[in-house]
C-alpha cells in the first residue's frame, strides 16, 4: 500500500503536459501498426473539434468546477514561491489540472461506493500538520491560502482523496496481494550474489512513447528537467506525470543494482553523483528523467549508514532580512558557535545567543541531505558543522553528540525485502484499478 503524505510540493506541481502532435501525411504502407482497426487513409467526417481545454466537466454526476481547477492552480503558482509561469505552459498545466481533478473525483466516488467514510476530523489533523510546516496555525495558513487564490477546501480535498484512494487500495487490492517465501528468498539470493556491488537508490519520471510520439515526448521530458532544475519537487513531478507505477511513491525506485536497469539508465546511474539530475534518456518503451537519491554498495558497510545523536542550535532571522545582512548575522553566528566544546555546552552558547536548541537521537546520517553528510563522515564527536539555512528561514548549526557505526557488513533485511515487493504488486495493480475507472466513466464537458 502506498504511503500517504500530503505537502503542497505534492499537492500542486509546476509542469509541462503533453503537447499535440502536428498531422502528418503518410502512405499506407508508412501508418504504424496498433491493436486498433484503421484504416492506413483514414478520412476524418464532419467538422474538426479543436483540442481546446474546457473549464468544467460532470463525472459521473459530480461537478468540477472551473473555479476548483484555478484553486488548484494557485497551488502551483505557491509550489513555485509565486514565480510567474510562461503563458505557454498555463493551457498545458490546466488541462493536467483538470486531468488530476476527475482522477480524484473517480477516486473518492469508487471509496465511498465501497463504503469507506473519512473521518473530517482526520483530515483536519493532516491539513494543521501541513499548516505546521509553513510556520502557521490552520487559521492562518486558510487566510494564507485565500490570499494565494486557493482555499483550505481545495487543499483538504486533495487530502480528502488521497485517503479514500489509500484505504480503497488496503481493502481490495492488499488485503488481497501476497508475496510467497519463495520471491522473498529469490532477491535475499540476488542481494547475497551481488554483495559488494555498486547500488542506487533511483527516482525516475517516466514517459512512454512511440517513434511516432518521440520527438514530442522527449520536448515535453525536457521542460519537466528545466522545471526541475529551476527547484521544482521531483517527487511531485514524478506523482503528476510519470506513467510508471512508482509514480504513486513520487517516483521512488528503492534501492537497485545495474544490472536490474535499462543498460540506458545503468549507464547513466554509475556516472550520477547523489542529487543529480540526468534526462530524457531513452529506455524501453519511451524516455525517463532520473535523479540519484543516493548510492552504497551491496550488503557492505558504509560510514553514512551510521546513527547520530545531534544539536540542533537555530537563530531565526529577522523578518525582511535581506541577503547580505543574512551573510552577516551567519559569519557572526558561526564564529560564536565554532567553539563549542561539546553537547553539554550548546545550551549554554544557544541561550547566550538567543537561539533554539533541538536534541534528536537515532538520527540516520543517510536522512540527511549530502552536503550535511559529507560534513558529518569528518566530525568528530563534540564537534559542531558548519553554519547552514536559508535568507527566509535563519541559520542552524548542528553538534555532533554521538555516533553509532554500522556494523562491518550488513545482513539482506527479510521483512524489508518483503514490503517492497508487496508495494510493487499494490502499485501494479492500482494503477489498473485506476484506468478501468477512467474507461467506465460517464464525463461531460460543458
Amino acid at each position: 500500500m502506498t504511503k500517504f503524505s500530503t505537502m503542497i510540493g505534492l499537492i500542486a506541481v509546476a509542469a509541462a503536459g503533453v503537447s499535440p502532435v502536428l498531422a502528418q501525411t503518410v502512405k499506407d504502407n508508412d501508418v504504424p501498426t496498433t491493436s486498433l482497426h484503421v484504416p492506413g487513409n483514414v478520412q476524418i467526417f464532419g467538422d474538426a473539434k479543436s483540442n481546446v481545454y474546457r473549464p468544467s466537466a460532470t463525472v459521473n454526476g459530480e461537478i468540477i468546477t472551473a473555479t476548483d481547477i484555478e484553486q488548484r492552480m494557485a497551488l502551483i503558482r505557491i509550489a513555485n514561491n509565486a514565480t510567474e509561469l510562461p503563458p505557454e505552459e498555463l493551457q498545458r498545466l490546466r488541462t493536467q489540472v483538470f486531468s488530476n481533478l476527475i482522477d480524484e473525483k473517480l477516486q473518492i466516488q469508487e471509496a465511498k461506493a465501497a463504503d469507506i467514510v473519512i473521518d473530517e476530523n482526520v483530515v483536519n489533523e493532516q491539513f494543521a500538520r501541513l499548516a505546521t510546516r509553513f510556520k502557521q496555525t490552520p487559521e492562518q495558513f486558510s487566510a494564507y491560502l485565500n490570499s494565494k487564490g486557493s482555499s483550505a477546501a481545495a487543499v483538504k480535498q486533495q487530502i480528502r482523496g488521497e485517503f479514500a484512494w489509500d484505504r480503497l487500495l488496503s481493502r481490495n487490492i492488499q488485503s488481497t496481494t501476497n508475496v510467497s517465501t519463495d520471491e522473498v528468498q529469490a532477491v535475499e539470493k540476488r542481494l547475497n550474489d551481488a554483495k559488494g556491488q555498486d547500488e542506487f537508490r533511483l527516482g525516475e519520471i517516466y514517459l512512454s512513447a512511440t517513434p511516432e510520439t518521440a520527438a514530442a515526448v522527449m520536448e515535453n521530458g525536457k521542460k519537466i528537467i528545466q522545471a526541475l532544475q529551476a527547484g521544482g519537487s521531483f517527487a511531485a513531478y514524478a506523482r503528476q506525470f510519470s506513467e510508471a507505477s512508482t509514480a504513486s511513491v513520487g517516483g521512488d525506485l528503492g534501492w537497485v543494482r545495474p544490472a536490474l536497469l535499462p543498460q540506458s539508465m545503468a549507464d547513466a546511474a554509475s556516472q550520477m553523483q547523489p542529487g543529480q539530475l540526468v534526462g530524457p534518456i531513452e529506455v524501453p518503451g519511451g524516455l525517463s528523467i532520473m535523479l540519484l537519491i543516493d548510492r552504497r554498495q551491496v550488503l557492505t558497510a558504509d560510514p553514512r549508514d551510521a546513527v547520530l545523536s545531534l544539536k540542533q542550535i537555530s537563530l531565526d532571522f529577522p523578518a525582511g532580512t535581506t541577503q547580505a545582512k543574512a551573510t552577516d548575522l551567519a559569519s557572526q553566528f558561526a564564529q560564536a558557535t565554532a567553539g563549542i566544546a561539546g553537547c553539554g555546552a550548546a545550551d549554554e552558547v544557544a541561550k547566550r545567543l538567543g537561539a533554539n536548541v533541538v536534541s534528536r537521537d537515532n538520527i540516520e546520517m543517510r536522512a540527511l541531505p549530502a552536503q550535511l553528510q559529507t560534513t558529518l563522515i569528518n566530525l568528530q564527536v563534540g564537534q559542531t558543522t558548519q553554519p547552514f539555512g536559508a535568507v527566509n528561514e535563519g541559520v542552524s548549526v548542528l553538534v555532533l553528540c554521538g555516533r553509532d557505526l554500522p556494523q562491518t557488513a550488513t545482513a539482506a533485511n527479510l521483512e524489508q525485502i518483503e514490503q517492497r515487493l508487496l508495494e510493487e504488486k499494490v502499485n501494479k495493480r492500482a494503477q489498473r484499478y485506476l484506468r478501468d475507472l477512467r474507461r467506465d466513466a460517464v464525463i461531460e464537458y460543458s
